[in-house]
């Protein structure tokens, strides 16, 4: 078996035509353009596409499967060099049951299987060509039609404050909203770790993902896992996720929460950093206030103790943040070492030296060992290196 770099979180911002699929995405963001930057310059393994409910995607591939740019894998998922698509679909449900909206991701093995679930979905949609749409069904209905699919359900970025599973007060258990056993894995967003979400015992027995969410061709694999399986394929991450036969997640890597645009309670209105208890903003007097990600745990939290076999967690400071490090500086890296994976965890100071300023290739090599000084971000608003 072998480790396989994966990013199962990134949208499509337009289809090959130009029309919007993911508004709030790049125009760049197209299906062709993502898996040539993720595995040419991101040097990833495996990723989840996961706006390829849209007709036009759909049309797009199958496309490039005529003309055998892509082909699709044995063990489930789309092949292109050696790298594997998972396609896949991110959906709003918004039921009686949950009170939402709740983001969820579903992935599919096969073209077949995927094109199956749009027609599916558009008896349920407004707008099926778009991204992150409402779906009138619950969140139980659909768990159902993912599984007959034999596809993967999971709770997508689930302690953001706005439109995920424990986002709201409302909500203190996955299983008011879904049933356990059709849950495959976790993922967790940019401003928890594996030490926050563990101490929520009922999510023990899952899996947990770190994964990008990327809007931009520049965001993806910001967060990323590596799977330990025989292949990368549907069925191989199937069973990684599962912890079946040694398959397995090896680790989890992703932002400090600190960095993450959720992580401390802040003012609504100004942003500073707001203490729920005083009612009232020390800065401007407001009221209202964005709960984080790390006071949302702090009431749930229901374990002191993770589980023995939970994978390393490794905080990454992606390239973006470093400062002083910009798109021409960062296109010579690339050129002198491959893919950003290489560049934050593998090359030495002394070759960085060589190609860099030696303060920002000290900066790269002090994000590795995890010794930069960060503030805090909240209220959507990133943390920052305060080098």
């Amino acid at each position: 078996m072998n480790d396989y770099y994966s990013d199962l979180h990134i949208h499509i911002g337009r289809t090959q035509t130009g029309k919007p699929v993911k508004i709030t995405g790049a125009r760049s963001l197209t299906f062709t353009n993502i898996i040539e930057h993720a595995r040419n310059a991101k040097g990833l393994n495996m990723i989840g596409i996961i706006d390829c409910h849209s007709p036009e995607v759909i049309l797009e591939i199958e496309q490039l499967m005529e003309s055998g740019d892509v082909t699709e894998h044995h063990g489930g998922g789309i092949q292109y060099g050696d790298l594997t698509i998972i396609p896949g679909s991110e959906l709003e449900i918004y039921d009686e049951n949950c009170q939402g909206p709740i983001h969820v991701l579903c992935y599919f093995p096969t073209m077949t299987a995927m094109t199956a679930f749009s027609i599916w979905l558009s008896k349920h949609l407004k707008n099926i060509t778009l991204s992150s749409q409402r779906i009138y069904a619950t969140g139980r209905e659909l768990q159902v039609k993912v599984k007959e699919l034999g596809g993967l359900f999971i709770p997508a970025h689930v302690f953001t404050p706005f439109k995920s599973l424990f986002g709201k007060g409302v909500r203190q258990s996955l299983t008011e909203v879904f049933e356990k056993e059709y849950v495959d894995a976790i993922e967790l967003g940019l401003s928890a770790d594996t030490s926050m979400a563990d101490q929520i015992k009922e999510l023990h027995g899952y899996s947990f993902i770190t994964n990008s969410d990327a809007h931009s061709l520049k965001k993806i694999a910001r967060e990323y896992h590596v799977l330990y399986m025989v292949e990368p394929s549907f069925n191989e991450l199937e069973k990684a996720l599962k912890g079946i036969d040694g398959r397995g997640i090896k680790a989890n890597y992703g932002l400090d929460p600190l960095l993450g645009k959720y992580h401390q309670t802040v003012c609504s209105e100004c942003f500073a950093p707001f203490d729920a208890a005083s009612n009232e903003c020390k800065n401007c007097g407001h009221s209202k206030f964005i709960k984080g990600v790390a006071d949302r745990i702090a009431e749930l939290k229901t374990a002191s103790e993770p589980p023995a076999d939970r994978p390393p967690y490794i905080h990454q400071v992606p390239l973006e943040f470093i400062p002083g490090l910009g798109p021409k500086m960062l296109e010579k890296l690339l050129d002198h070492f491959g893919t950003e994976v290489a560049i934050l965890h593998k090359v030495p100071l002394n070759e960085l030296n060589q190609v860099i300023p030696s303060k920002t290739a000290e900066l790269i090599v002090k994000a590795r060992e995890g010794k930069l000084n960060l503030t805090a971000g909240g209220g959507g608003k990133y943390g920052k290196i305060a080098d």
